[in-house]
């Protein structure tokens, strides 16, 4: 298919670095069923072209189908339109979920069309708008039925943020602040940590006040792809991009830089 045709018909239609680890309950029965490895990329900002083809690569699929679903841009079409332009040059079928609808037209239910794709990436945006939209619409529930199903998952900036439990957020008037996600990943996150400067301060004050839990905070154009909520590498597409975990120790708080690989 032509790029152009592409874009019209598309838009129509380990490394060993430290981890938060937590307690998990494992079913021993021989007869139980076997689970999926649940799978998350995020990246601080800049989920594009390089961070698209190794979620597609995650998939383990040919022509894998990619989700993008931007609620936190209020169903943007600018970004929308972009997100097809880095599907472009990749062997990947791209769709889009708007959340901004009505039921005459869309037809399916969440579940019939989020659970159909073998990945989904979460647009940026207003965090917290999002996480409202997600909850009252029952998205959220469908997106950790997707997780749990091995659904590839994955976005930059609030794309990144939501998977956590809590993160830094300018989803607010006036200042950054504390939003409150889905818990797919345990601790918190910031992202855009090289790019806005209010980031870094205020993600180790409430870090260091016990605030919020710790963390991995990830700078624009790197990120880290976790399995089963555990880290299993760290990758970047920008020489010099970087990605943290921050907590504490002996009362002070900490970064332990984790170098990327690069991807891109």
């Amino acid at each position: 298919m032509h790029r152009r045709e592409f874009l019209v018909t598309s838009t129509l239609g380990s490394l060993g670095v430290p981890h938060l680890t937590f307690p998990t309950m494992t079913d021993t029965r021989s007869d139980a069923p076997a689970r999926a490895t649940r799978k998350i990329l995020i990246a601080g900002g800049g989920f594009h072209t390089a961070f698209i083809r190794y979620m597609a690569a995650l998939t383990g699929k040919a022509r894998p189908r990619i989700c993008y679903l931007p609620t936190a841009s209020a169903d943007s079409r600018e970004n929308t339109l972009a997100f097809f332009e880095y599907c472009a040059p990749l062997e990947v079928e791209p769709h889009v979920q708007n959340s901004f609808i009505e039921s005459l037209s869309q037809t399916q239910g969440w579940d019939e069309v989020l659970l159909s794709m073998d990945a989904i990436v979460v647009s940026g945006g207003n965090t917290l708008n999002q996480q409202a939209i997600w909850k009252a619409q029952g998205i959220d529930a469908v997106l950790r039925e997707a997780w749990e199903r091995g659904i590839v998952l994955g976005g930059a900036s609030a794309g990144s943020l939501c998977w956590f439990e809590e993160g830094t957020t300018d989803s607010r008037p006036k200042a950054l602040s504390i939003v409150q996600c889905l818990g797919f990943l345990k601790g918190s996150h910031s992202p855009h940590y090289d790019a806005e400067a209010g980031r870094r301060p205020l993600y180790h004050k409430l870090i260091g006040s016990g605030e919020m839990k710790p963390g991995y905070a990830c700078d624009n154009d790197a990120g880290i792809y976790f399995e089963n909520d555990a880290v299993k590498r760290v990758v970047s597409t920008r020489d010099g991009a970087k990605v943290y975990r921050v907590h504490v120790v002996n009362g002070a708080v900490v970064e332990t830089v984790l170098e990327p690989e690069r991807i891109g």
